[in-house]
C-alpha cells in the first residue's frame, strides 16, 4: 500500500550503518514508524527533513508484513527551526511530543490531536510564552484522548465541589475523607481548579490571555502528574526541563542555543 499524509517527526534512532527508524504522528494514519533508508549518509535525499518537530508531507510504502513502513519521501512543510534552536521552546516541544508518543497507539488515527500538535508547535515558534503553550496543549491533549479529569465532584463519593483540601488523583478530584494516605493524588488549590476549568473551556487564543501568574506552575505540575499516571512513569522531557533550570538558573542564559 502506498500512503501519503501530513505528519510531524516525533522521534528517531539509528538502524545499522546508514539507516534510521523514524516515528511520525500523521494526520491520516496516527502514529507510524518507518525505516528511512540511507538517511544517515552525508548525501541522503532526506537531508535535514527528519529532524524532531519537523512538519512535512510523508510518502511511505506499507507491505503489511511488518510494523515498520518504508519511508519513501518526507518533504518539509514547516521545519520549526526556531523551536529546536531555543532550549526553552525545545523542552516544551519535547513534552508535547512525548505526550503524543506515549499516550497514543500505533495506527490510531486522531485528526484533532494532529491539529493540536501542529498548533502547539506553531505557538512555540511564535511569540507565545513556551510554558503557556505547553499548558494550553496539555489540557486539550488529555481531554481529546478521553482522560478529562472530573473537577465538579469527588470521584470516590460523589460529594459536590467545592470542599476543603481537594486533591487531584486518578480520574479527578477527591475530597479529604476519600484521599487515602499514600494514595497517588496531589493537593490542588481552588485557584488551580478554577483555572484548569477555564483553560479547557476557552478558545486557543483566549488560553494565552488568561492571567494565571503563579498558578501556571501548579497547573503544569498537575498535568505532568496526570500524564505520569497514564504512562506509568515520569516523562523524560520534564527531567530535561529540570536539568535546564538547574544548570541555567537565569532565563536569559539559555535563551539561544545553536545546534551541535
Amino acid at each position: 500500500m502506498l500512503g501519503k499524509t501530513a505528519a510531524v517527526v516525533i522521534g528517531s534512532f539509528p538502524l545499522g550503518e546508514s539507516d534510521r527508524i523514524v516515528t511520525f504522528y500523521s494526520r491520516d494514519f496516527g502514529k507510524i514508524r518507518g525505516v528511512a533508508k540511507s538517511a544517515r549518509r552525508m548525501r541522503s535525499r532526506f537531508g535535514s527533513a527528519l529532524e524532531l518537530c519537523t512538519l512535512g508531507e510523508l510518502v511511505f510504502f506499507d507491505t503489511g508484513r511488518s510494523e515498520l513502513v518504508r519511508v519513501d519521501h518526507f518533504d518539509i512543510t514547516r521545519p520549526f527551526d526556531r523551536v529546536r534552536e531555543d532550549l526553552d521552546r525545545l523542552a516544551q516541544a519535547a513534552w508535547m511530543i512525548e505526550c503524543v508518543a506515549r499516550l497514543t497507539a500505533e495506527r490510531d488515527r486522531h485528526v484533532a490531536l494532529f491539529g493540536l500538535l501542529v498548533r502547539g508547535l506553531r505557538a512555540l515558534e511564535g511569540s507565545r510564552p513556551p510554558a503557556r503553550a505547553a499548558i494550553a496543549f496539555g489540557v486539550r491533549c488529555v481531554e481529546a484522548l478521553g482522560h478529562r479529569p472530573r473537577l465538579d465532584a469527588c470521584v470516590e463519593c460523589g460529594r459536590a465541589y467545592p470542599f476543603p483540601r481537594p486533591a487531584l488523583g486518578d480520574g479527578g478530584l477527591t475530597c479529604e475523607a476519600c484521599t487515602r494516605p499514600g494514595a497517588d493524588a496531589a493537593a490542588i488549590s481552588p485557584a488551580a481548579i478554577g483555572a484548569f476549568e477555564r483553560l479547557r473551556s476557552v478558545s486557543w487564543d483566549e488560553a494565552f490571555a488568561l492571567p494565571l501568574d503563579r498558578i501556571e506552575t501548579e497547573i503544569a505540575a498537575l498535568l505532568e502528574s496526570q500524564v505520569t499516571r497514564l504512562i506509568g512513569h515520569p516523562t523524560r522531557s520534564t527531567k530535561f526541563q529540570r536539568d535546564l533550570e538547574r544548570l541555567s538558573p537565569t532565563p536569559g542564559a539559555r535563551a539561544v542555543a545553536r545546534p551541535g
